[in-house]
C-alpha cells in the first residue's frame, strides 16, 4: 500500500553550511509534497567543494542502527533515494534499504556521486567507483554528470561527445541495472560552458534531452537539486522528460537568482528565494528527443 503523502528515504551527508545533499533535498522534496526522512551518511561542518579543513564524521555505524530500527518498525518508502555516500561500506546498507524497506513500485533512485569536471571528490577514491558500479545494478533510475558517467563506464573524461556516443553511454548505464539513466553536465560540442541534460528509458528505448541556458557560474549542489527535483516531480507522476524539464528550469532559475546578488559560489544557489516555484504547474517545456546523428544525415 501506498502512503498517503509519499515517503522517501533521503540517504546523504548532511553539511552544516552550504546548501548541498540534505540541506537541499529535504526542502525541494517538502515543497514538493514528500515526507523526507533523512538518513545522514556523514556530518561535516561544510561541503567539500571550495572549502578546506571542514571537519568530517563517518556515519557507517549509526546508519546501521538507522536501517535496523526502520525495519523493525516495518517503515516503507515509495523511494529509496541516495547521494553522497561517506565510505564504500555504506553501499551495502543502501542496497539493503531499497530491498527491504521501498514499497513494491517504488522508486529507487542513486545519484552516484563520485566527483565532477573530470576529477574525483576529494573523500573519493577508486573503492568508491568499484562499489558505486555494483549499486547502480539496484537502482531504477541513476543520475550522474557527465564525470561520473564516465567513471561508471571507464570511459576516459573527455571535453566534448557526439550524439552518437552519448547514446551509446545512455545504454551501456542502463545495461548495468537501471532502466533510466539521466546524465546531466554533458557538454555541448563548439559551445564552450554550455551543456545538456541527456536521459535514456530502456523500457521505452527512447531518448530524451534538455538544454541548460549557460550563465558564467558554478554552483556546489546544483546536482543534488536537480536529482531531488527529478525524484519529486516522478512521486507527483510527470514523464521522465517533464521531470527533466522541471528539474532543469528549477536549478537554472536557482543559479540566475543566485548570480544577480553576486553571493559566493561555494554557498550554493540560494535556495530559499525559488523553492515556491517548485508549486507551480508545469506551463512550459522544452525537452527534445534525442536522435542519432547518422540517422538524421
Amino acid at each position: 500500500m501506498r502512503n498517503a503523502v509519499p515517503r522517501v528515504a533521503a540517504i546523504h551527508d548532511l553539511s552544516g553550511f552550504g546548501r548541498t545533499s540534505l540541506t537541499v533535498a529535504i526542502p525541494v522534496l517538502s515543497a514538493m509534497g514528500a515526507q523526507v526522512c533523512p538518513m545522514p551518511t556523514a556530518v561535516l561542518s561544510t561541503h567539500t567543494a571550495g572549502f578546506t579543513g571542514y571537519s568530517f564524521l563517518d556515519l557507517t555505524d549509526q546508519m546501521r542502527l538507522f536501517l535496523d530500527h526502520w525495519q523493525a518498525l516495518n517503515l516503507k518508502f515509495d523511494a529509496v533515494y541516495s547521494g553522497f555516500l561517506g565510505s564504500p561500506a555504506q553501499v551495502d546498507i543502501v542496497a539493503r534499504c531499497i530491498d527491504m524497506c521501498r514499497v513494491e513500485g517504488g522508486l529507487a533512485v542513486v545519484d552516484p556521486v563520485l566527483g565532477d569536471n573530470g576529477q574525483l571528490e576529494p573523500t573519493m577514491d577508486m573503492e568508491m567507483v568499484q562499489r558505486m558500479r555494483w549499486l547502480v545494478r539496484k537502482a531504477d533510475i541513476i543520475t550522474p554528470n557527465f564525470t561520473e558517467a564516465a567513471l561508471l563506464l571507464d570511459e576516459p573524461y573527455r571535453e566534448s561527445i557526439s550524439t552518437t556516443d552519448l547514446m551509446d553511454w545512455l545504454r551501456r548505464l542502463t545495461a548495468m541495472g537501471p532502466r533510466v539513466a539521466v546524465i546531466t553536465s554533458v557538454p555541448v560540442a563548439g559551445h564552450a560552458g554550455v551543456s545538456s541534460v541527456a536521459a535514456y528509458h530502456s523500457t521505452h528505448d527512447r531518448f530524451w534531452k534538455v538544454d541548460c541556458q549557460y550563465i558564467p557560474a558554478h554552483y556546489p549542489g546544483t546536482g543534488d537539486t536537480f536529482a531531488s527535483v527529478l525524484t519529486g516531480s516522478l512521486l507527483q507522476g510527470d514523464s521522465l522528460p517533464i521531470a527533466m524539464d522541471r528539474a532543469v528550469h528549477f536549478v537554472t532559475l536557482g543559479i540566475r537568482a543566485t548570480f544577480g546578488h553576486n553571493s559566493p559560489s561555494r554557498e550554493g544557489i540560494l535556495l530559499e528565494r525559488v523553492l515556491d516555484t517548485l508549486r507551480a504547474p508545469v506551463t512550459v517545456s522544452s525537452y527534445e528527443l534525442l536522435e542519432d546523428e547518422d540517422r538524421c544525415k
